[in-house]
């Protein structure tokens, strides 16, 4: 990576060489984020729910080390749901995780749409 700056000697453009390990660490703090095939899935789910009358709100979060779309009852509550995409995790159990409000992982996977298939039968918020 190769930053142009004002040089101090001779009035000429003087290359500044950054690191490769400063390079890739800068790359690294670059957010997860979903893409727009993830996005329409997600989107077509939350659809179904809000059209059902489960869901209410939504929130996506996008973080240094996952990427996080949020379902709400109500906007003043905690997540009912959390659709979590996990990169480091996609060689072990799987990037993408449904996780509930208890933080309980209720499935995980390689594939979003396997994962997603946890909505497919009816959820519901059991209360103590």
């Amino acid at each position: 990576m190769v930053d142009r700056g004002d040089a101090k000697e001779g009035g000429e453009d003087s290359a500044i060489l950054i690191p490769f390990q400063d390079a890739r660490r800068r790359h690294l703090e670059m957010p997860v984020t979903f893409d727009r095939r993830e996005l329409d899935q997600i989107l077509r789910i939350y659809g179904r729910m809000v059209a059902a009358g489960e869901w209410r709100d939504y929130a996506i979060d996008h973080l240094s080390d996952r990427a996080v779309f949020s379902v709400f009852r109500r906007t003043s509550e905690v997540p009912l749901f959390q659709i979590a995409k996990m990169p480091k995790l996609a060689r072990r159990q799987g990037a993408f995780a449904v996780i509930a409000a208890g933080g309980v992982i209720l499935k995980r996977g390689h594939e979003l749409a396997r994962v997603l298939g946890v909505f497919d039968r009816t959820l519901k918020l059991a209360e103590a």
